[in-house]
């Protein structure tokens, strides 16, 4: 039942992921840009959890938390360039 369960999720979760990427691209703002990609980021972040628990490894939560780390230091720099026009003062 949990392997039927994180297969329906993880669809649901590319779903998700489609319509962030045809936001990303079609987005009128850059803002809506950036939340959206930032969105991409925390879909993946599920899916490799999601990924962790269907294989049963711990190894994937590691990637997961990498990534999480990633996400949040290049959402930061690209909203300080918008903001500032420069990320390193």
């Amino acid at each position: 039942m949990l392997e039927n369960t994180v297969l329906a999720v993880s669809a649901a979760i590319g779903v998700s992921l489609l319509l962030n990427l045809w936001r990303f691209m079609k987005g009128p703002h850059m803002l809506d840009r950036i939340l959206a990609l930032d969105t991409m980021y925390i879909n993946a972040i599920a899916l490799i959890v999601l990924l962790g628990i269907y294989m049963g490894s711990p190894l994937y939560y590691e990637g997961a938390l990498l990534i999480a780390m990633l996400g949040f230091v290049s959402t930061s720099a690209v909203c300080k360039f918008i903001l500032r026009g420069d990320i390193i003062e």
